[in-house]
């Protein structure tokens, strides 16, 4: 599956986007679905799009992510923002909030970083097998929470979710029945 602004690239902007179908909040606190982050790809590919959802374009200031500002607010863990990114497979808000530590740890989330300069923080809080008939190849959905703060964006924590299908991995192959020793 491709990152969402490749799949904006691919996807096309005929398909006219339905705002009541959209629930910011639930997408960036990771209660919505792969295909329900995916149903945003127009709006990355077409900033007319993003425009009639009421999203304004804001100018680049991290090369990692695409940014908007909301007409209408949403809340996120109890935090109003107008402010949301989009960063490969991942819907952020970035909320005022100077610190990403008190939040993380209410989300009870894990720690990857912590140094005085950086903070991330993660969970996995969804993961789905997928089999493809077809091939019989398996796929991993899993959406990932995640809290942290980044330089370009100093006094801001990003809090969002990281929606992804992965190939599964290929099991290691069972020995032969005649190389086991009991």
């Amino acid at each position: 599956m491709l990152p969402l602004p490749l799949l904006a690239q691919v996807a096309g902007s005929e398909e006219k986007l339905d705002a009541s179908r959209m629930d910011l909040a639930a997408l960036i606190e990771c209660r919505q679905t792969l295909a329900d982050f995916h149903y945003l790809a127009p709006a990355l590919a077409d900033p007319l799009q993003a425009v009639a959802l009421g999203w304004r374009p804001l100018p680049q200031a991290n090369l990692f992510m695409t940014e908007f500002v909301l007409n209408k607010p949403v809340s996120v863990f109890g935090h109003s923002t107008d402010h949301i990114a989009f960063a490969g497979d991942s819907i952020i808000a970035l909320l005022d909030l100077p610190d990403p530590r008190p939040l993380a740890k209410q989300l009870e989330l894990e720690t990857a970083i912590d140094t005085p300069a950086k903070a991330m923080f993660g969970k996995e809080v969804s993961s789905t097998e997928e089999h493809d008939q077809a091939t019989g190849t398996v796929y991993i959905k899993s959406a990932v929470l995640n809290v942290s703060n980044v330089a370009s964006h100093p006094g801001k924590t990003l809090v969002g979710c990281s929606y992804s299908l992965d190939r599964a991995e290929d099991p290691e192959p069972m020995p032969a029945a005649d190389t086991i020793v009991p």
